[in-house]
């Protein structure tokens, strides 16, 4: 069976094959949100073989392992890294117009360059192939970014992590940005009982300060976004259902039960979590105005929905959903009270539900700022929406209610080493569209003038907007 990734791959004309050979394919990778272990990073590693580069906490792979029947022991168990290899190229054939169809051959050809299809009977022969490989140095984690000419790379961090790896990795004069990302979102689980008091406490363990109120608990995250900031932070990340309501519970209201909850009285804070999330969110993005970073807030997921598995197996295991949450009054009123206090960062709204698209794309209209090229990005489809149907969608909801020439491009909002063919993936869909629309004569037949857009959309946008030196 001949190999169907051909150079053509979703280019559907010479337009095409021009706008992404000549402008997209050797841009740079500004890979701006990220799941990477900067300790991976930082010590150079080597995996052992495919199943830890590869399957080890993707959950798209899992949920359709899942779907086939495929029991958890070969999931997440403990069966051997060869046994659930063989059983995801198992699964591989039965995911035909599944975008992990693409995204598993894609990867297999780049960095590997293997060109058979993953089933049952190859399985052996992929799995060895790149388990050797992957002992390389060209091959380590360092080895892979350089190949996907990664240039930054930004992680998900949380405000009590040391940040050691990304001081060392800064130390080694790495030629890759690898820069932490603010992901406070712990703090707004004051329902959580004695998992939020021990999260409280060890944040005011690490910045020398008795958390005791409201102000010695911003005192405290003042303390770490400085650090963050040292340490090379450009940006901060939330991820909610929705912004939260601001709701009918003043400071005073917030302050009492908060104490209340540190003082282990739990009764009132159900009641109370809205109110202090908005609260906290305010005072947070008013810090990283502070500080000139980006704002990210990544909106709409309804997670850990099979109760029975999460309680077996944990959060974040892959029984997540897209969710239809009202998202247009919290966001517009939570940007409002920024815009008019004059502390509304560069900000990228991303959305999970496909029906929320030209909500979201008009959103950003509303508080763009002047001087400042595409403040406020729509964001790349992401998590369920990073597929051929997804991604042109949010592409046409932005073009046609916003700017698409100031789009900041695409991200990989993954754990492995190996997702950066999601960027080609992207890229490939990006051109596609575009020469589309020159074949029907709704653009010029310029592919000079449209391949620069290309290329500022996949690389010179984000580098402007992150303000990052590298060439």
């Amino acid at each position: 069976m001949s190999f169907f990734l051909k150079d053509n791959f979703i280019l559907e004309s010479d337009i095409a094959e021009q706008l992404y050979f000549n402008y997209a394919q050797n841009q740079p990778i500004i890979d701006y949100h990220s799941h990477l272990s900067p300790s991976a990073i930082a010590n150079d590693i080597n995996f052992e073989n495919i199943t830890q580069a590869w399957l080890k906490g993707d959950h798209y792979k899992w949920r359709a392992m899942r779907a086939l029947g495929i029991e958890e022991e070969y999931i997440t168990g403990t069966a051997s890294d060869y046994e659930k290899f063989s059983k995801w190229a198992q699964t591989v054939p039965h995911t035909l117009r599944n975008p992990l169809f693409h995204w598993t051959h894609m990867e297999l050809k780049n960095p590997f360059g293997i060109t058979e299809l993953l089933n049952q009977d190859t399985s052996r022969k992929i799995y060895d192939t790149t388990s050797e490989k992957l002992k390389s140095q060209s091959f380590s984690a360092k080895g892979l970014l350089s190949n996907f000419n990664v240039k930054m790379v930004g992680t998900t961090d949380d405000p009590i992590d040391s940040l050691e790896d990304h001081l060392k990795i800064r130390h080694d004069n790495s030629k890759i940005k690898v820069l932490p990302t603010f992901r406070p979102d712990k703090i707004f689980n004051i329902d959580f009982g004695n998992k939020f008091r021990n999260y409280v406490k060890k944040l005011g363990e690490l910045t020398n300060i008795t958390i005791t109120d409201l102000e010695s608990l911003l005192q405290a995250f003042k303390v770490r976004v400085d650090y963050f900031d040292k340490a090379g932070c450009v940006s901060s990340d939330h991820g909610l259902s929705a912004i939260p309501h601001k709701g009918k519970f003043g400071k005073s209201d917030i302050e009492k039960i908060f104490k209340e909850v540190l003082n282990g009285n739990d009764s009132k804070a159900p009641e109370i979590k809205e109110s202090f999330t908005y609260f906290m969110l305010i005072e947070l993005c008013k810090m990283y105005h502070q500080k000139g970073w980006v704002q990210q807030f990544h909106l709409g997921a309804l997670r850990n929905s099979n109760a029975y598995k999460v309680s077996v197996l944990g959060r974040d295991t892959g029984f997540d959903s897209v969710g239809d949450y009202k998202q247009a009054e919290t966001l517009s009123i939570l940007l409002n009270e920024l815009e008019t206090t004059n502390k509304l960062s560069k900000t990228i709204l991303y959305n999970l539900n496909p029906a929320d698209n030209t909500l979201f794309a008009t959103m950003t209209g509303n508080f763009q700022g002047e001087g400042i090229r595409g403040k406020i990005q729509y964001g790349s489809g992401w998590w369920f929406l990073d597929q051929l149907d997804g991604m042109t969608n949010q592409i046409n909801a932005l073009s046609n209610q916003g700017l698409i020439s100031t789009f900041i491009g695409m991200l990989t909002d993954s754990r492995s080493f190996l997702s950066y063919s999601r960027h080609e993936y992207f890229r490939r869909l990006l051109c596609n569209l575009f020469a589309q629309d020159i074949r029907k004569g709704y653009l010029p037949n310029d592919v000079t003038w449209i391949g620069s857009v290309i290329s500022d959309i996949c690389y010179y946008n984000a580098k402007k907007y992150f303000n990052l030196n590298q060439s």
